[in-house]
């Protein structure tokens, strides 16, 4: 499945832009937003896991710390680290067991991590999903910024809601259904839309 790339990331701005005028604003006020991609595998996913419901600083603190506890950032070595190691790094103990589910089933094949890549987007996600802690919310991200895919809009992400109803004005948080039909509107590049409303959410 072809994932983004900095050319056709930026023609998807321009597109968006043109399209909707509150994100021709962000874009004019803020500059475009940069492609976010890092490397797929363990270690990623591992990252994403600790940015649940924690600020990006906090959550790479603690990856930083556990991965100069490693030789090698994989499902292997990250096995090998204690409890009560990781614990002193900072992971908490849900995402403890969260990591180590992940390179269970990694190892086990019943995460074939390595070829993600050439699976569909729905594919990937019941295949994440399944495992225990990892919602929408981490498969979104995942196939966001580590397969680059263009059209995923992550309903469950606060930044991202946040961001919405103050671009577009709506006053209460709105309800699922109203993001998503919301959302619609992007297709086939909401992933790029996110990014844009995550600008103003962090410039605001």
């Amino acid at each position: 499945m072809p994932g983004l790339n900095r050319r056709s990331y930026a023609d998807a701005v321009e597109v968006l832009a043109a399209g909707d005028k509150d994100l021709a604003r962000i874009v004019e006020r803020f500059g475009a937003p940069s492609l976010v991609s890092r490397p797929s595998g363990f270690a990623t996913l591992v990252s994403i896991i600790f940015e649940q419901q924690v600020s990006l600083a906090s959550a790479k603190a603690t990856f930083d710390k556990v991965a100069l506890l490693l030789p090698e950032f994989t499902e292997h070595r990250y096995l090998e680290l204690s409890d009560e190691t990781l614990r002193t790094a900072g992971v908490s103990r849900q995402k403890i067991r969260y990591t180590r589910l992940v390179a269970e089933a990694i190892l086990e094949g019943a995460l074939p991590i390595r070829s993600l890549a050439r699976k569909s987007d729905a594919q990937v996600r019941e295949l994440l999903t399944a495992i225990t802690g990892l919602g929408n919310w981490t498969a979104d991200v995942y196939l966001m910024i580590a397969l680059r895919r263009p059209d995923l809009w992550p309903i469950g992400d606060l930044a991202l809601v946040k961001a919405v109803v103050s671009v577009k004005r709506l006053g209460d948080k709105p309800d699922a259904h109203t993001l998503e039909q919301l959302g619609e509107r992007y297709r086939p590049y909401r992933s790029v839309a996110t990014s844009i409303f995550w600008r103003h959410y962090l410039h605001s």
